[in-house]
């Protein structure tokens, strides 16, 4: 990418990624919401264009492309259905974690299906006492001869409870505080692992989020992934692209929800003119596309950052999500003012946007936590 434009190769892979959005998610997202529905049909098509190890390395079945690649694609699947998107997102990271940090068995064992999306992966780190607070999680693997037994609860497990999952958990097998935590890889149908019910959601509803209940679960000590202590390191180095994802997947959703109010507004008539007629509006719309303009910039360059290993990625990558995800939620609403009360109606799906995106601000760590990272860097820094 030079001077901010993308290349043939990367707006080909845009393109292509917005097209499946709009064949095979956009006609269904609204059905898809209402009854709770989790197209793992669908997914797994996208994974047969790439997409489910879109960072992963090619030797075993990876897309072998760049966090920048993966923001243009979340963005455009979003588009269609932001909480299918950010499933698929999830997935990528936690495939990206086995690649970045397992050994060669373990690649080779899980990356495959996990590429080919023939497992759907979830992501293990929040418990019901440790939200923010992630080093102070009490998941507990002890030791026992080639195994680890786990016992202990995660919560709001997205893709959590479904055929041949595979869930990358984080628990504690030492001392408080982050030096205490590993990494394991813990496949679907373990004995000892359960799962509560399906939480009823504000939205995201295109996707079953559960906790995940480990009583007494036995896992091969050969899916410790990367060393005892190292877990801690191991989720974070997960969420600095994971929050690059979630901050395309409100970009996404809010350029849906803008391309939606246009098109209404070029229909809709008020005391004698079309809405797109009149300046105000016209202003407002103005602010959100450049708004939006702004927060795909700043998430653009994170995204180059995390992939050179620039030393200041994980702060841009907390700008970048705080940035779009506050954006994307604002702009979403907007939209659906412009709508007036048929904003507010199921059918026109803008009302669903805003309710999929909202939570955006607070997963994959919360706004809150995105200020003290990018607090802490600068007063450390003295910047």
């Amino acid at each position: 990418m030079s001077d901010f434009a993308l290349d043939d190769e990367r707006a080909a892979i845009r393109e292509t990624a917005r097209a499946f959005a709009d064949d095979k998610i956009a006609p269904h997202a609204i059905d898809w919401d209402t009854n709770k529905h989790f197209p793992i049909d669908v997914i797994r098509q996208a994974a047969s264009l790439g997409m489910g190890g879109i960072y992963v390395r090619d030797d075993v079945g990876g897309s072998a492309l760049t966090r920048l690649d993966a923001t243009l694609i979340f963005e455009a699947l979003a588009t269609g259905c932001p909480a299918v998107s950010a499933y698929i997102s999830i997935h990528n990271m936690c495939a990206w974690m086995i690649d970045a940090f397992g050994d060669e068995s373990q690649r080779r064992t899980f990356l495959p299906p996990l590429v080919a999306m023939d497992r759907l992966a979830s992501y293990c780190l929040t418990e019901p006492g440790a939200g923010s607070d992630a080093a102070a999680l009490r998941t507990r693997a002890v030791r026992d001869g080639d195994c680890y037994v786990l016992n202990g609860q995660k919560q709001f497990i997205s893709g959590a409870g479904n055929e041949r999952d595979f869930y990358v958990v984080m628990a504690r097998t030492g001392e408080d505080g982050p030096k205490g935590i590993s990494t394991f890889l813990v496949e679907g149908g373990s004995s000892g692992l359960k799962f509560g019910a399906n939480e009823r959601k504000m939205g995201w509803n295109a996707q079953p989020t559960r906790a995940v209940i480990f009583e007494d679960c036995p896992v091969p000590a050969t899916n410790l992934l990367g060393e005892e202590g190292a877990g801690f390191k191991i989720a974070m180095a997960g969420l600095d692209g994971g929050r690059l994802n979630i901050g395309a997947c409100s970009l996404g959703g809010a350029q849906s929800a803008l391309e939606k109010a246009l098109s209404y507004m070029k229909e809709r008539r008020a005391f004698g003119r079309r809405l797109d007629e009149f300046q105000a509006l016209q202003f407002r719309i103005a602010d959100m596309a450049t708004e939006l303009e702004a927060a795909r910039t700043l998430l653009w360059r994170a995204a180059s950052a995390l992939d050179s290993k620039s030393p200041n990625a994980t702060t841009l990558c907390a700008m970048a999500k705080r940035f779009a995800t506050d954006v994307g939620s604002q702009v979403a609403n907007d939209a659906l003012q412009m709508f007036g009360g048929y904003g507010y109606l199921t059918e026109y799906g803008v009302e669903k946007i805003v309710r999929d995106l909202r939570v955006h601000q607070i997963l994959e760590g919360t706004n809150e936590i995105m200020r003290l990272i990018v607090a802490r860097e600068i007063v450390g820094s003295g910047m």
